[in-house]
């Protein structure tokens, strides 16, 4: 039975937006759905906030309460509120639950109006109140099934082509179909094969297709980041970069490739560590430019800080993935998540990546949609005829076939070529 007031789910979404600002431009609220006074005047100071695109905390809501701040419980309860929260993953539920309680108190007002003074023309008046109050608090509604499947005819007879966002690895986007919206791709080796090398080719390709491309590196500095860029672009060899020898022609390759790094749509944080603050540079990202093909690229796994501690690493790594997918199809956005794998694979002759590699295998393989996995021969052994080679090796694909294609990878320069 849905309750009059749901306290609960108020300070969830209030919580929630002050812990993540930009999930008030995901809510459907209005001031009147709260029932509680402070909670109406905390909302309508987050809304204000937002027309006026201020960035939404606890020092920015207190700003804009003024003197009601001592109406609503001092800065105490605010910070109590945004303390309560451990993760925003189920806001939009709370949301509707807050909703569900709105609706059945403006019903049961409407039914006590009308048994006080029973009569045909108020029985009438009744059902057509309800029905309004029913869709007054409903969230919009679900795209039935005749919905999705006249969207599925329609974008298949326009269809010219992969749904998906193209790598410019032609073998591999033909296995892929490309990065698909709402996706979680899970890019995993041993460290030091070249997961970031990788991941950075992809942004660029992608951003030379004139789309966005937003890397949250917890491993290394924007700066780093931009030099090996840089690097793979013009084609100089990284060592360089620490020696200081770079030669004339060096000196012209790094200029133009800055100044075409320069135009790229292209966004980098370093210094996001907690699952919350990842989800609000994304969401800051999708807002700010919602119209933009985005891909996100999160570097690493194994390092972000997970909203509560778990006793096993397993459960906490299964968290924060299955927190990352949902914010994929939240987003609507293909995201790239590197991971480290574990040092089981130098105990065996075979040093191919296996599932069972995976540190928390078992939840990030249930999360993701493809699983790669990067090997390279040389990495183990200094005399091979596939040096230079990157096997890029689907080994799970939600959606298509698994298998493995081979790039070209100059480890000096960082930088992917086909080799088809």
């Amino acid at each position: 039975m849905t309750a009059l007031v749901n306290y609960e789910a108020e300070v969830a979404v209030l919580g929630a937006v002050l812990v993540d600002g930009t999930l008030i431009k995901d809510l459907e609220l209005e001031v009147k759905h709260f029932y509680h006074k402070n909670h109406q005047l905390i909302y309508r100071s987050m809304q204000k906030a937002s027309e006026q695109q201020e960035f939404i905390d606890i020092p920015v809501v207190t700003t804009h309460l003024g003197k009601a701040i001592h109406e609503v419980g001092e800065v105490s309860y605010l910070l109590k509120m945004a303390e309560s929260v451990a993760t925003t993953v189920n806001f939009k539920h709370h949301e509707r639950l807050i909703k569900d309680a709105y609706r059945i108190r403006k019903g049961r007002e409407a039914a006590l109006k009308y048994t006080s003074n029973p009569s045909e023309e108020g029985l009438d008046a009744l059902i057509k109140n309800l029905q309004h109050f029913r869709e007054e608090g409903a969230n919009r509604q679900e795209k039935t099934t005749y919905d999705y499947l006249i969207e599925l005819t329609e974008e298949m007879y326009a269809s010219d082509g992969p749904t998906g966002f193209m790598s410019t690895y032609q073998e591999l986007d033909d296995m892929t179909g490309g990065w698909q919206k709402g996706d979680l791709i899970i890019v995993a080796a041993r460290p030091s094969v070249g997961k970031t090398a990788f991941a950075l080719n992809l942004a660029a390709s992608h951003c030379k297709n004139g789309d966005a491309a937003t890397i949250i590196s917890l491993e290394m500095g924007s700066k780093q980041l931009l030099q090996r860029m840089t690097s793979a672009e013009a084609r100089v060899n990284g060592q360089k970069w620490r020696t200081s020898s770079f030669s004339e022609k060096d000196y012209q390759q790094a200029s133009l490739a800055v100044g075409e790094i320069s135009n790229w749509d292209l966004t980098i944080f370093d210094k996001k560590r907690t699952i919350s603050e990842i989800r609000y540079a994304i969401r800051g990202q999708i807002h700010q430019n919602p119209d933009a093909k985005h891909i996100i690229i999160v570097d690493y796994l194994q390092m972000i800080i997970p909203a509560k501690q778990y006793d096993r690493e397993d459960i906490s790594i299964g968290e924060m993935t299955r927190e990352i997918k949902l914010l994929a199809i939240e987003m609507e956005v293909p995201i790239l998540l590197l991971s480290q794998l574990s040092r089981g694979v130098e105990a065996r002759h075979n040093k191919r990546p296996l599932m069972s590699d995976l540190r928390g295998s078992g939840n990030i393989e249930q999360d993701a949609d493809l699983i790669m996995f990067l090997y390279r021969e040389d990495y183990y052994q200094k005399e091979t005829d596939k040096a230079d080679v990157m096997e890029v090796i689907l080994q799970k694909h939600r959606n298509g076939p698994v298998g493995t294609v081979e790039l070209g990878f100059f480890k000096e320069y960082g930088q992917f070529v086909g080799r088809g």
